[in-house]
């Protein structure tokens, strides 16, 4: 797997399908995830409709720069957000959501790719959000799937969710596959598969386990705060798609992204939760196809 320098400090571990020649759609993954996470399937699907597609590492996850050397005592972390010493929290984490989406331009740099369709998926959706404000020349069409725009009273976890979300997998293989059926709580009701959730877990955990980082990229995400100004004044072409049946990232989220952004067209898809259930793929391929044209 190619790995290659997206700036001094940090390596990008990516996959490529489809001719270069076509108009580029970089993949961004969220929270804890592995590029395998964009389903190869899925991926080769797309770039059957004419996209060269690209996924990715982000940093500290995966095949990706790891930041061991600074690790996050995420029980004082959540203790000093609580209390809102945020000068505190900041001084914990060794990098910004804003680090990890100039990362992602990076690759593109690197690939010879001036402009791309950048696609977000939870936290990679707030990762493509801030691309799209921070660099909007860079990005042809942004998709936030799954996301919300940093505001606290919008994309609100249920208790539920959150507490599968904080709650550490096994270390050990066979623990942490079996833990894999947990994240149904935010699954798609119809669709929800624990066999698909368990063949995920374990080639993420034969392929790159680092529970480690997660901390360090929920600090990122955390700390970014709103982007709602910035949102509003984004012209960059938006389409935002939510799942109805998501827990972990509230629809509200989505509706929230799509009344911010001008001309930003909602995609709310039944039977959709905080995942991408293959019999849903058609349908997404379908409006990325759409969306990319």
């Amino acid at each position: 797997m190619p790995i290659t320098a997206v700036s001094p400090d940090v390596s990008l571990a990516y996959e490529t399908f489809g001719d270069p020649a076509d108009p580029t759609v970089l993949l961004v993954m969220g929270f804890g995830a592995q590029l395998i996470a964009w389903d190869e399937d899925f991926c080769r699907a797309l770039a059957d409709r004419g996209r060269h597609v690209v996924r990715y590492d982000n940093r500290d996850c995966g095949l990706s720069t790891r930041f061991d050397h600074h690790p996050v005592d995420m029980g004082a972390f959540i203790a000093a957000v609580t209390s809102g010493d945020i000068a505190a929290a900041l001084a914990m984490i060794p990098y910004t959501l804003r680090d990890m989406a100039d990362d992602g331009l990076g690759l593109l740099t690197a690939l010879g790719v001036e402009r791309a369709h950048v696609v977000g998926s939870s936290m990679g959706g707030m990762i493509a959000q801030t691309m799209a404000v921070a660099h909007p020349e860079r990005v042809l069409t942004l998709t936030s799937m799954m996301s919300s725009t940093g505001e606290p009273e919008y994309g609100r976890a249920s208790p539920e969710a959150q507490a599968v979300l904080f709650r550490p997998r096994p270390a050990d293989r066979e623990g942490y596959i079996a833990a894999a059926e947990r994240d149904l709580v935010w699954a798609s009701k119809r669709y929800g598969d624990v066999r698909a959730l368990r063949e995920l877990a374990a080639a993420g955990y034969d392929r790159a386990h680092h529970p480690a980082g997660t901390a360090r990229q929920l600090g990122a995400m955390v700390l970014a705060g709103s982007r709602a100004e910035a949102l509003r004044g984004l012209t960059v072409p938006t389409l935002v798609v939510h799942g109805l049946d998501d827990t972990l990232i509230d629809p509200s989220g989505g509706r929230r992204t799509a009344e911010l952004i001008p001309g930003a067209r909602l995609m709310l898809v039944p039977d959709m939760g905080h995942d991408r259930p293959r019999e849903l793929w058609p349908q997404l391929i379908d409006a990325l196809a759409a969306h990319t044209a």
